[in-house]
């Protein structure tokens, strides 16, 4: 479809499926035909949200309240992992969604159907970044869990950091170059606004001390909460007995995205 029609994005393996149009979650999507989107945080979903528009020919506003945009992804050391990618096929490493669906229930996830997106699109999204942003990810390991080499990552000390700053280049290259794409950074979003059937038409962002507005369909990858330390934070409400440890998650994982 293309993206003068109305859509609804759904991630899929960190990054989100195509456009599709839908009655079920009619709610999560826009109701009016769109060209753009507004992707809020700057982390690899946000990053790969943003990129996935573009793809489709619809612009994007990126919106983060950091200075700067990575979030946690920059942090990961191990790689990503994937079943059936090309790199896996070209080593002849025998791997399956099936199978790494069964290792993620068997770590303790508890939302089947999302193990199933999430392992079920990871080896076309571990191609995606392959092919769309020339990174390396040849070296293939297996880790803790795992039972298949399926973990990629390149010659790179910090894989997560060179992915996600890929990922940010081209978006930042494109804002550079034309109006397919904006990124607002020092930007703390905190409210979506709604039309009178309930439905998300935009958002409200508050920067330097005022107000601002971007209106069009909206992409939440704002991440967790894990370093709200605050008495009426989502930490206290559902983990209180974690509030007494160290967090490694970056002071902006506060929830916001979830909150509102």
């Amino acid at each position: 479809q293309g993206p003068t029609q109305a859509f609804l994005l759904i991630f899929k393996g960190g990054r989100p499926q195509a456009p599709e149009r839908t009655s079920t979650f009619r709610a999560m999507a826009t109701v009016f035909p769109s060209n753009s989107g507004i992707v809020v945080g700057g982390g690899l979903a946000g990053m790969s949200a943003a990129n996935t528009l573009m793809e489709n020919g619809a612009r994007c506003v990126l919106v983060d309240k950091s200075a700067f945009c990575g979030g946690n992804s920059t942090k990961a050391t191990s790689g990503i992992n994937g079943a059936e990618t090309k790199t896996q096929k070209n080593k002849g490493i025998d791997d399956t969604i099936e199978l790494f669906t069964n290792d993620t229930l068997k770590g303790g996830a508890k939302k089947p159907e999302l193990v199933k997106i999430l392992c079920g699109n990871s080896g076309a999204d571990v191609d995606w970044l392959v092919e769309k942003f020339n990174l390396d990810l040849s070296l293939v390991a297996r880790l803790g869990g795992h039972s298949a080499p399926r973990t990629h990552r390149g010659a790179e000390r910090f894989p997560g950091m060179t992915i996600t700053y890929a990922l940010i280049q081209m978006v930042e290259k494109v804002a550079e170059r034309s109006d397919k794409a904006r990124i607002i950074t020092k930007a703390r979003v905190h409210k979506l606004l709604t039309n009178s059937d309930g439905v998300c038409v935009g958002l409200t962002y508050e920067k330097g001390g005022l107000d601002f507005q971007e209106h069009g369909p909206v992409i939440l990858a704002t991440g967790g909460f894990g370093a709200d330390f605050t008495k009426n934070s989502l930490l206290a409400q559902y983990r209180p007995d974690l509030m007494h440890l160290p967090t490694t998650n970056g002071e902006h994982c506060t929830g916001d995205g979830i909150k509102m």
